[in-house]
């Protein structure tokens, strides 16, 4: 997973052993020795996520924390504060203050990584909710997502007996919120009056014997309709530590593997719950009267009266961080053709199942929309041209290497595409619009030379 992530640590060793270890992994890194430094780094182009060392001056370490968290520009940048964290009482603190997750020194490298990866993707949901919300006010939409009214539903499921001090107290935290207390054993069995809820809690503290229990379970949770979009909080023991990284990467949202505070349970189970209420107002974008103007009704994806005021927020959102993001113009290769010889409605199949082909193999944060018969639009944030070409030869491949079946006889038909792509200049541009506009043109003209240069290949704009 690409990533560029800011250490700030004063230990110069500590530096060194976690920017080998991420760029090991594949991540871009930028390790700062004091928060000025940081802030600097910050400033000159916003980082994917920062590790925050807290364990020489706490306290300046939690206030620019809670800075971060304050301001719009910084506020979805997932923080991991490490430290010593003595007390329970100081991972509560570092939580207080904004960081999304604490690990105390030393920790493993397993659970990190999986953490690193589990917050990305939440940042990256985030970040979609939010620009489409923007794009709803372009558009002339500008009544928001519906707050959540009714009680947020949790379960607490457990393989022990010994939870109910815990969330006794973590009951008086969380406001609007019906709690349910089950066995492990009954929430693995799918009993319909415990499905549905927003957040559920599996708590392994007394009895982890099999992890393949708790490892089930998430992929239980994560394959049913009615739980696959809940949060989920793991309690697992504190030398749990390949079960824990695991748990993240099976679907947990997060995980406490440590003696922690009572309150730490019920901080993490509100945050949980609001994300979960987030992500929800997300899938409500697509499903609500504003579905029918902004979709495509072949294919189902964002159409032309959609991706262009996304376009130009994401444009923006491009100056303002100074990163480059791709547009591609994909366009099926001798379509006509395969309309008279095998008629429209199996053209039409056909646009159907290369929308669903493009849309598996992009992330949530990418646009996908069809802007024409069989053209398609496709814009990817914060990508550079190496990147841009790698994603466009995928999606060629994509198409091009497996034969589509169509009608009742499953036909057997080969379809190609040609893709253009350009590539934003970041914060030069003078105009969002005008710039956007070179944009779109520049793939469309990259498009022409895919296709005069022989179809069913990738072509890159030379501006």
């Amino acid at each position: 997973m690409v990533g560029d992530i800011l250490i700030i640590d004063c230990v110069a060793t500590n530096r060194i052993v976690l920017k080998v270890k991420l760029l090991a992994a594949q991540y871009r890194v930028r390790p700062c020795a004091t928060l000025h430094e940081a802030q600097v780094e910050i400033d000159a182009s916003l980082p994917d996520m920062i590790l925050l060392d807290t364990g020489t001056n706490v306290a300046d370490a939690l206030a620019f924390c809670a800075r971060l968290k304050s301001n719009a520009h910084t506020s979805l940048i997932p923080v991991i504060a490490t430290g010593g964290f003595v007390t329970p009482r100081d991972r509560v603190a570092a939580l207080e203050a904004g960081a999304d997750d604490v690990l105390t020194k030393p920790f493993d490298d397993h659970i990190l990584q999986a953490r690193i990866r589990s917050l990305l993707r939440s940042r990256d949901a985030r970040a979609e909710l939010r620009m489409r919300e923007g794009t709803r006010t372009a558009l002339g939409f500008a009544e928001g997502c519906s707050t959540f009214t009714s009680p947020a539903r949790v379960v607490i499921a457990s393989a022990g007996a010994n939870t109910a001090s815990d969330f006794d107290v973590t009951d008086t935290k969380l406001t609007n919120t019906d709690m349910a207390h089950i066995p492990i054993e009954t929430l693995l069995a799918g009993q319909s009056r415990h499905t549905g809820a927003d957040l559920y809690v599996v708590d392994f503290r007394d009895d982890l014997t099999d992890d393949k229990v708790l490892f089930r379970l998430l992929s239980e949770l994560r394959s049913r309709s009615s739980t696959r979009h809940a949060g989920i909080l793991a309690l697992l023991p504190h030398d749990a530590r390949h079960a824990a990284a695991m748990a993240l990467d099976l679907g947990a949202n997060d995980i406490v593997s440590a003696v922690v505070d009572p309150a730490e349970i019920g901080h993490r189970c509100a945050v949980l719950i609001q994300a979960k209420l987030e992500a929800d107002a997300l899938r409500r974008t697509v499903e609500t009267g504003l579905e029918a103007a902004i979709t495509d009704p072949l294919t189902g994806l964002f159409n032309r009266r959609y991706a262009i005021p996304h376009l130009s927020r994401l444009s923006e959102e491009s100056r303002k961080n100074e990163r480059q993001f791709a547009i591609m113009a994909l366009d099926l290769d001798h379509f006509k053709a395969i309309n008279d010889t095998f008629g429209h409605s199996a053209g039409d199949d056909i646009l159907r199942q290369v929308a669903q082909r493009l849309q598996g193999n992009l992330r949530a944060v990418d646009l996908l929309a069809r802007i024409g018969g069989e053209e398609f639009l496709v814009a990817i944030p914060n990508s550079d041209a190496i990147h841009a070409r790698t994603a466009a030869e995928r999606l060629c491949n994509l198409i091009g290497n497996t034969p589509f079946f169509v009608g009742d006889e499953r036909t057997e038909v080969t379809v190609t595409v040609s893709v253009g792509v350009s590539l934003s200049g970041g914060k030069d541009a003078v105009d969002v619009m005008e710039d956007l506009e070179d944009l779109v043109n520049a793939a469309d003209v990259a498009l022409y030379a895919a296709k005069n240069g022989g179809r069913n290949k990738v072509s890159l704009s030379a501006a």
